[in-house]
């Protein structure tokens, strides 16, 4: 079970075939504070719920499906969240590089809701097809973003899902698909629970 844990959040998976792994230290300091994000500034909404959860020291519910087989289930009381939430950080799209490379449209809900979708605009390569934000007056609510890496030797989708309630992530989701060439196709799932 251990091992497909690491499988599936370790910061190898599908980051070595996309070349988009962690944007942080990616940018300095100072190009940070000087220019305005173009897109939701997901490195640092995921770098404030690491820190948050660190110091609160939640368990995790966990249930894994891999290639198919029956899901397992497991608690884990404690969480090295930079680590774990490390998969989350190659759905960043908010870096200089890909100014203009996304669409955005923005919907507001009677209900104080506010929705706005980032999609990937023709001729650009970015791994993130698409990233939906969900918030509210307390916070973000949900993010939702879809990969897609596609050469003739590898293809690769996943799709990831953050959830939260009044700021404060409450569960997050894997789901992904790899084909190589000539190997089996490998479909997996995590489903991860914030025990409070």
């Amino acid at each position: 079970m251990r091992n497909v844990f690491v499988f599936l959040f370790g910061a190898g998976l599908w980051a070595g075939a996309t070349g988009c792994g962690s944007s942080a230290g990616a940018d300095s300091p100072a190009s940070a504070t000087t220019v305005r994000p173009a897109y939701f500034p997901l490195k640092e909404y995921l770098d404030a719920q690491a820190a948050r959860l660190a110091q609160q020291q939640p368990a995790v519910e966990k249930r894994v499906t891999l290639r198919g087989s029956a899901p397992e289930t497991a608690r884990v009381p404690k969480i090295e969240w930079d680590k774990e939430l490390q998969v989350f950080y190659q759905a960043d799209i908010n870096k200089p590089a890909l100014r203009g490379a996304y669409a955005v449209d923005s919907t507001t809900l009677p209900n104080g809701t506010r929705q706005i979708l980032y999609t990937r605009k023709p001729g650009f390569d970015n791994a993130v097809v698409r990233l939906t934000v969900v918030r509210d007056a307390s916070g973000v609510r949900s993010v939702d973003a879809t990969l897609q890496k596609n050469n003739p030797l590898f293809y690769s989708e996943k799709k990831l899902q953050l959830r939260g309630q009044a700021g404060t992530l409450d569960a997050y989701q894997v789901q992904g698909v790899q084909k190589l060439v000539l190997f089996d196709t490998l479909r997996y799932a995590t489903n991860a629970r914030v025990v409070r």
